[in-house]
């Protein structure tokens, strides 16, 4: 039996909040502790700074998605 679609359309927009929220959280945070060190390794050794850039690209993907998963599996109340 199929959800309807205004069903579907909420979760998706609260799923979509939850991710923005969290994603501004994340780069107001990596801002304030890592922004003078990223800075020193952007001026000083530039392949190292592009290693730290991408392994922080990659933890924000993973850990936001499953952050964002875990609380939408909340919201519907234990539903996939």
């Amino acid at each position: 039996m199929k959800e309807p679609i205004q069903k579907v359309l909420r979760f998706i927009a609260i799923e979509l909040a939850a991710y923005a929220v969290l994603a501004i959280a994340y780069f107001c945070l990596v801002l304030q502790f890592l922004g003078p060190w990223l800075a020193d390794l952007f001026h000083h050794q530039r392949v190292y700074y592009v290693v730290a850039c991408i392994l922080l690209m990659f933890g924000q993907a993973i850990g936001l998605e499953r952050l964002v998963t875990g609380l939408s599996y909340i919201i519907r109340g234990g539903k996939k």
